[in-house]
Parts: C-alpha cells; sequence; structure tokens
C-alpha cells in the first residue's frame, strides 16, 4: 500500500462501506475514498479474488474486505457488524451493488418473472433498505453521516426489457428522499446518484454489440466513466454538499433530461 494520501475533500479518516466494490462503479468508488484518505470496507457478493484484488490497491491503510449476500437479512446485519468492528464505525455508507437482466413481459413465465422481480428487488432495493437500518444507529452514535444510493437514469425513462430493474431504482429514489427527510434531525444526509451508461465489464458486451447508437445518445458522444461517477460520490460525502441532501444527481452526460 502507498503512503497516507492528503484529502481534497475533508474525508481523511472517514470509515466507508461501499457494497458491490469488486468491480466497476463499486471498485472506482472504493478507490476514490481511499485515494481521500478514508478507510474503506470492500463489500463482494460472489468474487472474492477481484474484491482482494480491489482491497490490495487501495491507498493507505486499515481498510477491510466483507461477503455478504444483499438479499439476505441476517447476512446484511452481519456485514454491518463485520464493518462496524474493523472499521470502528461507518460514517459513510455508499449503496452501489445491483443487478440487472432482461425479463421481459412478454418473455417470461410466470415462474420465471417472479423470481426476475424477487432477485432484482431483494438486491437493489431491500440490501439497500435493510443496509441503512442495521447501518443509522452508528452513525448516530457516531454524531452524523452520509449515505449515498446508486441510482439510474432508467428510474426516470424506463426500462422496458428490466422492468424490475428500473422499478428498483425509481424506489430507491424515493427511499433516498424520505430518509433524507426523516435522517436530518441526527445529522445524517442521503443522496442518490443516477448515472446513465458507464463504461464497466457489465455493459461491455453491449457496447461491443449497439456501441455507436449508446454513445450517440449523450452530446459528449461517449459514456461515463467509472471514475466520474466516483469523484461525485466523493464530493456528495465532503461537508460542503450537506444542503444537497434529498437530491438525486444525474451522470449521463445529457442523454437523458428532466
Amino acid at each position: 500500500m502507498n503512503a497516507e494520501p492528503a484529502s481534497r475533500f475533508g474525508l481523511q479518516g472517514k470509515r466507508v462501506l461501499v457494497t458491490g466494490a469488486s468491480r466497476g462503479i463499486g471498485r472506482a468508488v472504493a478507490e476514490r475514498f481511499a485515494c481521500e484518505g478514508a478507510r474503506v470496507c470492500v463489500h463482494y457478493g460472489q468474487d472474492e479474488a477481484a474484491a482482494r484484488q480491489v482491497l490490495e490497491s487501495l491507498q493507505g491503510e486499515g481498510h477491510c474486505l466483507a461477503q455478504a449476500d444483499l438479499a439476505d437479512p441476517h447476512e446484511v446485519r452481519e456485514l454491518v457488524k463485520r464493518a462496524v468492528q474493523e472499521l470502528e464505525g461507518i460514517d459513510v455508507l455508499v449503496n452501489n451493488a445491483g443487478v440487472f437482466f432482461e425479463h421481459a413481459v412478454d418473455a417470461l413465465d410466470y415462474e420465471g418473472w417472479q423470481a426476475a422481480w424477487q432477485q432484482t428487488l431483494g438486491v437493489n432495493l431491500l440490501g439497500p433498505a435493510n443496509l441503512v437500518h442495521q447501518v443509522v444507529p452508528h452513525m448516530i452514535e457516531g454524531g452524523g453521516g452520509r449515505i449515498i444510493n446508486i441510482s439510474s437514469r432508467g428510474a426516470f425513462r424506463g426500462e422496458p426489457a428490466a422492468p424490475a430493474y428500473g422499478a428498483s431504482k425509481a424506489a430507491l429514489n424515493s427511499l433516498s428522499q424520505s430518509l433524507a427527510v426523516a435522517l436530518a434531525k441526527h445529522g445524517i444526509q442521503v443522496y442518490g446518484v443516477a448515472p446513465g451508461y458507464v463504461a464497466t465489464d457489465m455493459i461491455s458486451d453491449l457496447l461491443g454489440e449497439h456501441g455507436e447508437e449508446i454513445i450517440a445518445q449523450s452530446p459528449l458522444n461517449r459514456v461515463a466513466r467509472p471514475e466520474e461517477v466516483a469523484a461525485t460520490v466523493a464530493w456528495l460525502a465532503a461537508p460542503e454538499a450537506e444542503f444537497l441532501t434529498g437530491a438525486i444527481v444525474d451522470i449521463n452526460g445529457a442523454s437523458y433530461l428532466r
């Protein structure tokens, strides 16, 4: 690990739990917080090798690794216990982990339809909700905190081939705004971040097949980089961003305006 970094956003020493941090946006977020001098708990669902690679790449010291199926309420509770024990508290929760797969309403039987909704909502909505419930007492005890939920452009424009995904992200936005009001009295600010397409391995095949069409959606003629999303997340955790609580921040290169 490298020498202790200096923070541009006042995040030195903050204790951060990032879900889905073994790849993509989650990895970039974990790396950015570490660069800002924070201590990071790298959560992963299945790919331990990738998560360990992320852990070993982080600047600074005092980071940790934790596995959990976020659709399992018991595992969520144990994840928070592990993170609190290793980090000695939690100041920032980044709910990044999510699942996306196509499940068009006219292409599945009823059993498949039920499974798609249960799996998607279990990870994308109930997982973050349960994490918030378990983390909030520790933030209150510590005098405040930040909760940043990674949503999606699909929450606003819809996801015809993956309706449960779009619905889960729309509900996550609503949850973020409800929590922003409910938790302000405790010094806890809550935000949503809604990216469009981001250049991660999750959409690499899609970019390979429909790259020109996807890129043309933005007047910038490209998709977002994970590091751009991570920079926004880190800034929202900074003291100066307090009055944005309840905001849903779009990061879609003007590909969808609302």
